[in-house]
């Protein structure tokens, strides 16, 4: 089931932070972001919304104010600076309430308890599989892709760059050793403190380097031994002394 979401805030910034923790999540879906319970109203009327992120704090029309004029309010997670509201949050059938500044992982609870589900988001925000396969948050939205596609991994900085076969490079905010762990290590292989390399793809190698689509990728010295050490199970490989 897709949920359909609103959220209410009229502190931008928070409209933005449970935007981006929702973006995090497959199964919801934000219809609008709102600065108030008034325009939350205006939509209701048209499109039917399944779960609210409401304050409760707002200018003319408080959140709490604002479910009770609902006759069919649908699921309601409060999120607000005040610990006063909770008793009566709760009494008009809140599904939970969350406090400022808000974590993810105290959001990821809330929904789940929503939605019924574990919603599988790692701290580097990505979800991974064992059907051959990860998706990875790049450009706003969760990308699919499969380890047979991979020709390496580049670090930069903060971000990684993987490299794919006949597809564009996409560019990922995630540690080199991070996406390491993510990788089956009988297929992929960290040569460089800076690159990880797909061992099929690799077509030729040398003490110093290793080629993949005609691409030079460094060896560095502390990963020099494995690379050796690798030879009988990559026989497939092209040594070049």
């Amino acid at each position: 089931m897709m949920w359909k979401c609103l959220i209410i805030d009229d502190d931008p910034i928070a409209l933005l932070i449970v935007k981006k923790y929702t973006d995090l999540i497959e199964q919801l879906e934000v219809v609008s972001l709102c600065n108030n319970a008034f325009e939350a109203m205006v939509i209701m009327k048209t499109k039917k919304i399944d779960l609210l992120f409401l304050d409760i704090e707002m200018p003319d029309l408080s959140g709490i104010s604002f479910i009770k004029t609902l006759l069919h309010p649908p699921k309601v997670i409060f999120i607000t600076s005040y610990t006063e509201h909770a008793v009566e949050a709760f009494n008009i059938g809140a599904a939970d309430y969350l406090l400022k500044p808000l974590s993810l992982e105290r959001f990821l609870t809330a929904v789940n308890k929503v939605i019924g589900t574990n919603v599988p988001i790692e701290e580097d925000h990505y979800l991974s599989t064992r059907d051959g396969h990860l998706f990875l948050k790049a450009n706003g939205k969760m990308v699919k892709v499969s380890f047979e596609n991979i020709l390496y991994v580049e670090s930069i900085k903060a971000y990684i760059r993987i490299y794919r076969w006949h597809d564009i490079p996409l560019l990922v905010k995630q540690s080199l050793t991070s996406i390491e762990d993510m990788l089956p290590p009988d297929l992929f292989m960290r040569i460089h403190r800076s690159y990880i390399v797909s061992v099929n793809r690799v077509t030729a190698f040398t003490n110093h380097d290793v080629e993949i689509d005609k691409i030079e990728i460094p060896i560095g010295r502390q990963y020099s031994g494995k690379i050796k050490s690798s030879r009988p199970s990559v026989a497939a490989l092209k040594y070049a002394d």
